[in-house]
């Protein structure tokens, strides 16, 4: 009997040194990716005093040739889906809700860490580098276009909702609304494109850092729901 508890005593604390180590790895390239987007947002503002890219003006060019009110209204859709009132407050705080409501409080927790964090760090970059934004721009947007916060917080919903999840529908919903945030933010000309791959980047990138610390109390509490 001592020797099976020992046994099993040494079983558990393998599968939590394991599970330690497999939190590390993401947690490590969570942050490498961030540094990755601040040395872009660097590259971006010091390269050429803060003009685009060639890409970036060459699809922007594209962009404005083709647009027709039939795209307008879907662009703009997504506009107030990731901004304003809607998406900043009002999206997040019906998830939240909806989580606390399902007892999925851990859950819950980390959403709300991961939105706040994305979007303050999103703030903090762009007040660093100050990109001006496209000349032909459809909506009124703040200063700063490098990251491109609609971006960033389209990602860490995506990452952040596929973690608690584990569905691949809902990982393929969020991919595809990421996707599409970035395609709506260059068609209305608020960024340029590589202001949207360092949101992508920075949004997924805080999700994965927060969840590292909080993954084995959201495993826990979504056995718990199985049951």
């Amino acid at each position: 009997m001592t020797d099976s508890r020992f046994r099993s005593r040494e079983t558990a604390d393998g599968e939590r040194n394991a599970a330690a180590v497999s939190r590390r790895w993401p947690l490590i390239s969570g942050v490498a990716a961030l540094v990755l987007v601040a040395l872009l947002g660097a590259i971006i503002a010091y390269r050429a005093n803060n003009l685009p890219f060639e890409f970036d003006t060459e699809w922007m060019d594209e962009v404005i040739e083709h647009r027709s009110p039939l795209w307008n209204a879907p662009a703009l859709l997504m506009n107030y889906l990731g901004g304003g009132i809607l998406g900043v407050f009002v999206v997040p705080i019906v998830i939240i809700a909806v989580l606390c409501g399902m007892r999925r409080f851990w859950a819950a927790l980390y959403f709300t860490v991961a939105t706040v964090l994305s979007a303050a760090i999103v703030q903090l970059l762009k007040n660093l580098f100050d990109r001006p934004r496209p000349e032909d721009i459809l909506v009124i947007a703040d200063i700063g276009s490098f990251p491109s916060g609609h971006v960033a917080n389209a990602a860490t919903m995506a990452v952040v909702l596929g973690f608690i999840a584990q569905r691949t529908w809902v990982w393929a919903c969020g991919i595809a609304y990421a996707v599409l945030m970035m395609a709506s933010r260059t068609y209305l000309g608020a960024h340029w494109v590589s202001d949207t791959v360092g949101g992508l980047v920075l949004g997924a990138a805080v999700a994965v850092i927060v969840w590292a610390p909080l993954a084995h109390r959201l495993h826990l509490e979504r056995q718990r729901r199985a049951r």
